[in-house]
């Protein structure tokens, strides 16, 4: 599992010109990829590192600070671009692959006690954000 984790100030994401999913104030957007061979442990993983991940203020983390996350997936993060001109999908996960581990990770944060906002998996989605900083790491699961 991929993620990209930003810190920032208000993001939302919208569907069809609805907003599905936002967060004010300080917290994390999480724009998330799973790769082919991710599993349920893979997506725990990721869910307790960003929850732990001390990137806000102070060098807190959304767990100390009681901040939300905002959930996106983002299955381009694993398109591979080293060769030609057109990006390769193979090591991203397919939808019926991917979309249980990316709600595995949205369950194991909420079980942690996350505040957590999501898009719509699938759906075409406009992410807007502040970045705050900015700052933005990338988060990748081990194996």
């Amino acid at each position: 599992m991929r993620a990209v984790a930003a810190r920032v100030t208000r993001a939302s994401v919208t569907v069809d010109r609805e907003v599905v999913g936002a967060i004010e104030g300080e917290g994390l957007l999480v724009l998330l990829g799973v790769r082919t061979d991710d599993t349920p442990e893979t997506a725990e993983w990721m869910a307790r590192k960003l929850h732990e991940l001390r990137i806000l203020d102070g060098e807190r983390s959304c767990a100390e600070a009681g901040a939300p996350l905002l959930v996106v997936s983002q299955f381009t993060l694993y398109g591979e671009v080293r060769k030609g001109r057109r990006p390769s999908w193979t090591a991203a996960a397919r939808p019926e692959v991917a979309e249980p581990l990316v709600d595995a990770v949205v369950a194991a944060l909420r079980a942690r006690g996350a505040h957590v906002e999501t898009g719509v998996f699938g759906a075409q989605m406009a992410v807007e954000s502040v970045n705050d900083g900015p700052f933005t790491v990338l988060v990748e699961s081990p194996g």
